[in-house]
């Protein structure tokens, strides 16, 4: 009988060695997840060898590992992660343990020695409950067939209730020091979970099948992607004596199971999780038709809000930035940084730069009444100012937050530091309607009055020019025009663009005032409907 040669089970050299560390290097952040490049060097004999490198978190995914060599005559042949749970034995700290251990362990011992004592006062409640209701029967029965014994039942039920008042009080007080253990070691807990971090159960190696066409010591190069990491774009501003310095910063926050120690971090706005396929196109049927009678006699019209949106210099589409689909940006830290793996919040400076700002006082009083500093100045940084929040910053310290809109370089971009409580806008309008001769159009005239008032202290002398923006409507169809009655204005407006935007720059003293007069009015044909 002849049988099948059994396969050869002797392990592969370097099989028996212990993990070779594989510290992590480089880690390029993403919008929602981390590629996470590690190093090591290991020595290798001549041949084909099994290598096992790590420990490193069990969160790795397993489809995205990557593993090279860049020493000659050394070829990857394989790669794989593999895990192993090691669940924790439940034992009480020992002398290398924390203190705060020690005492998180003796408050879940006086903890369970008190819960154990309530349990046995709540049984001895329940019988001594008991107790007293045998009597009570015992007490009618006798009654009942003419056995009285007044003085034995007198003294044994006085017995039991005084022995039932005395668990009860007992109960309640081992009750409430069983709160207050638990707020303690709820406490402890808290304190053991911010200063501290839990060994992992469930650790990863990376096993690795290499050969080498000579002894000696290789770079082995690992990659990999790793979720629960993310990262947003953060910035600080500082006006100064008219120079603003604009400090770019890596919000960071992972979760990983372990820490990024000395690694060279790269933040991009890839989205690698991003489906890539276009949309279904769908039929869409337009038809033609002839006007009705009273569709040809009318022309129906509507107001509506519009935002005046505009492209920066170099732009073609959507404006690139973590939160928008754009073109993808890379920005790497200028040093090495540390992020510990506890869903914090951490800073990585980026870089930053200086530059003048022109600053001035800006209103819209038909949005707000306030008086808002606006700092002016342009992007000298070399690459784009991704989309984020600003920490403003001020002669008199910090003022606030604000939100900076993605700038391209050399772009000019522009900040609110808050609002003035040194000035005061009323604004008022006055509306009259009229029909204009045989025409029949319909003229309305509006009216806004604005009244500025500067109110400033003993120390101040100088004076502040403030740019005050009213809006006028915008017509599109040649049955309704608008017209700016430049000459019942008071003062004529120094700007008047396109979009409708009217702008008076107004030097205001201390303790002055000023009245500023918008007049246009808007006339449609006896066609227009709706308006």
């Amino acid at each position: 009988m002849s049988t099948a040669p059994l396969p050869d089970t002797t392990p592969l050299p370097g099989a028996a060695r212990p993990a070779t560390p594989l510290p992590v290097t480089a880690v390029t952040c993403l919008e929602d997840r981390a590629q996470v490049e590690r190093t090591a060097t290991a020595e290798l004999s001549a041949g084909v060898q099994r290598l096992r490198l790590g420990p490193l978190t069990a969160l790795a995914v397993d489809r995205s590992l990557r593993a090279e060599s860049d020493t000659p005559g050394v070829r990857v042949l394989d790669a794989r992660i593999t895990r192993v749970w090691t669940p924790r034995a439940p034992l009480p700290p020992g002398p290398e343990d924390s203190a705060l251990r020690h005492r998180l362990h003796a408050l879940d011992e006086r903890r369970r020695s008190g819960e154990q004592l309530a349990d046995r006062l709540e049984a001895r409640l329940a019988l001594l409950a008991q107790l007293s209701a045998d009597l009570l029967r015992e007490v009618g029965e006798g009654a009942g067939v003419g056995e009285v014994e007044r003085t034995r039942w007198h003294r044994e039920l006085n017995r039991v209730d005084a022995e039932r008042e005395r668990s009860a009080e007992e109960l309640r007080a081992t009750r409430a020091r069983l709160r207050e253990l638990e707020k303690e070691r709820l406490a402890a807990l808290t304190a053991v979970d911010e200063a501290e971090e839990e060994p992992a159960e469930l650790l990863a190696h990376v096993e690795l099948t290499v050969e080498a066409g000579e002894a000696g010591p290789a770079r082995l190069t690992v990659s990999h992607l790793v979720p629960c990491a993310l990262w947003r774009p953060s910035y600080r501003a500082t006006l100064a004596e008219g120079v603003l310095r604009l400090e770019s910063e890596a919000v960071v926050w992972q979760r990983t199971g372990e820490a990024w120690t000395g690694a060279r971090l790269t933040f991009s706005t890839a989205r690698s999780a991003l489906a890539t396929e276009p949309p279904a196109l769908a039929e869409d049927v337009l038809t033609l038709r002839e006007r009705t009678a009273e569709e040809r006699r009318t022309v129906e019209v509507e107001l509506r809000e519009e935002t005046i949106s505009e492209l920066r210099p170099g732009a073609d589409g959507v404006l690139p930035g973590v939160d928008d689909g754009g073109e993808v940006r890379v920005l790497s830290a200028p040093a090495p940084a540390t992020v510990p793996s506890d869903g914090r919040a951490h800073r990585v400076p980026l870089g930053s730069f200086e530059g003048a700002a022109h600053s001035e006082y800006a209103c819209a009083p038909e949005l707000s009444p306030l008086v808002t500093q606006v700092v002016r100045f342009r992007n000298t940084a070399g690459h784009p100012l991704l989309a984020g929040p600003v920490e403003l910053v001020r002669g008199s310290g910090f003022t606030g937050r604000g939100r900076l809109p993605f700038t391209a370089p050399g772009a000019d971009a522009e900040l609110s530091f808050g609002s003035s409580d040194g000035y005061r806008v009323v604004r008022e309008t006055d509306e009259r309607r009229s029909t204009a001769g045989l025409s029949q159009r319909s003229v309305t005239t509006r009216t806004v009055r604005l009244h500025l008032s500067r109110f400033s202290g003993p120390e101040e002398r100088d004076e502040q020019v403030v740019a005050v923006r009213e809006r006028v409507p915008v017509s599109e169809v040649s049955a309704v025009e608008v017209r700016l009655r430049k000459e019942e204005c008071s003062p004529a407006p120094d700007a008047f663009d396109a979009e409708g935007v009217v702008r008076w720059d107004v030097p205001l003293g201390p303790g002055a005032r000023r009245t500023l007069t918008l007049v246009y009015e808007v006339s449609a044909s006896g066609k227009v409907a709706g308006f």
